[in-house]
């Protein structure tokens, strides 16, 4: 299926010099999520304490998604700008098509804000990038001769529904944004699963010496039966006793991957670890979800311990690795890095746990896991952006 090589090599003497921000797809976009993820916080935490709705959307609901179609959509969409040119070897946007679709992705978050704007127009900006991020994929995937990468487009396609259903919402025309949120949750989480299964292993291999990460197509289809019987569970037949099962067989699929692909090496190694952190949060959400179905914990909470944990910690790592790897540089970042990544997971528990116990109230768990979150990206933006925007320190393009 592919994995991203990094091809790491002995940086020149004399590094390149100068700024190539639209060089490859992860660049622009990984640098639009990190500020998002620090930006897009703080503003919450703000319009949450003073009760300030954001009128297109309204509160919570621009929050839910702003996190979900703005600031992970931005991770997805550098990620597979970079991974399809590595696993096709035909060239995805670069340079100027690709400012231009990073710009439209900025319009999308600015548009809710601009006074007087019309309401068609806010819709017509955000939901128009993610066909066009598909139509951007889809002469390399359907060129090459993997037709197993070729499920992207659909998954895309898939999100494009989801966001319509939270537009068609905020317009008044229906009451179907709930129903968008969810569904774009659980299609995140079935892309992370994908891909998780990809590059995990294969970083664990290359980075941990002795370690030999199982693969079996049996548990990996096992896997996705599990995952998929959930979406339809949740979308179709949203039976609590369904709901509980389908998320404890999901939970239990990937505790079972978790077990082949471990190695006791991976937890001296920050930039591995935060990789697996990620992977545990996606069995506890999925135990808390089976819980929450049987209304045995707050799903609200269990919720979290997807989106914040699952989603927000593995795409972090993978952000932090990725960014490495494809500027030249070894995969060891600074002891900052590594103390982001702690202070992530720490978050993500004080928002999963925090309001359950009793001390302080729930405003307050919130502030303090949204500080936490915020903090942990103003040290990945600290870090990783001059690295973003800057040249291959190989002389290598992309």
């Amino acid at each position: 299926m592919g994995v991203i090589h990094l091809g790491e090599r002995p940086a020149p003497s004399q590094p390149p010099r100068g700024f190539v921000p639209f060089a490859l797809g992860f660049r622009p976009f990984f640098s639009l999520a990190a500020l998002s993820g620090l930006v897009l916080m703080l503003l919450w935490l703000g319009l949450w304490q003073t009760a300030t709705p954001v009128q297109y959307y309204g509160n919570v609901g621009w929050h839910s998604h702003e996190m979900l179609f703005g600031f992970a959509v931005a991770i997805i969409a550098g990620f597979l700008l970079t991974a399809v040119r590595n696993w096709t070897g035909i060239d995805t946007l670069v340079h100027t098509p690709l400012a231009m679709l990073a710009l439209l992705w900025l319009l999308g978050r600015i548009a809710p804000f601009v006074p007087n704007i019309p309401a068609p127009v806010i819709t017509l900006l955000d939901l128009s990038f993610l066909p066009l991020l598909a139509l951007a994929l889809y002469g390399p995937l359907i060129q090459a001769e993997n037709r197993i990468n070729r499920i992207f487009l659909p998954l895309l396609g898939a999100m494009f529904l989801a966001n319509l259903l939270v537009h068609l919402e905020s317009l008044g025309v229906t009451a179907t944004g709930r129903q968008g949120i969810n569904l774009m949750i659980s299609l995140i989480i079935l892309l992370v699963i994908l891909v998780s299964g990809r590059v995990i292993p294969f970083f664990t291999e290359k980075a941990v010496r002795g370690s030999q990460p199982r693969f079996s197509t049996q548990r990996e289809r096992i896997v996705f039966v599990a995952i998929g019987l959930w979406i339809l569970v949740e979308l179709f037949l949203p039976l609590p006793w369904l709901l509980g099962v389908g998320a404890l067989f999901v939970a239990a699929t990937q505790a079972w991957r978790l077990y082949d692909w471990h190695h006791p090496g991976v937890w001296r190694i920050p930039i591995l670890w935060v990789l697996f952190t990620g992977m545990i949060w996606l069995i506890v959400g999925f135990l808390l979800k089976s819980l929450s179905a049987f209304a045995l914990f707050p799903d609200n909470l269990a919720t979290h311990a997807l989106t914040a944990g699952a989603i927000g910690v593995l795409t972090f790592g993978m952000m932090a690795r990725v960014s490495l790897g494809h500027t030249g540089r070894e995969i060891n970042p600074p002891r900052l890095i590594g103390f982001s990544f702690l202070i992530l997971n720490l978050a993500v528990l004080f928002r999963v746990f925090g309001p359950l116990l009793p001390i302080g109230s729930y405003s307050h768990w919130v502030m303090l896991s949204g500080t936490g979150w915020a903090l942990s990206y103003l040290l990945f933006v600290i870090y990783y952006i001059k690295i973003l925007i800057r040249p291959r320190i190989d002389g290598r393009p992309g």
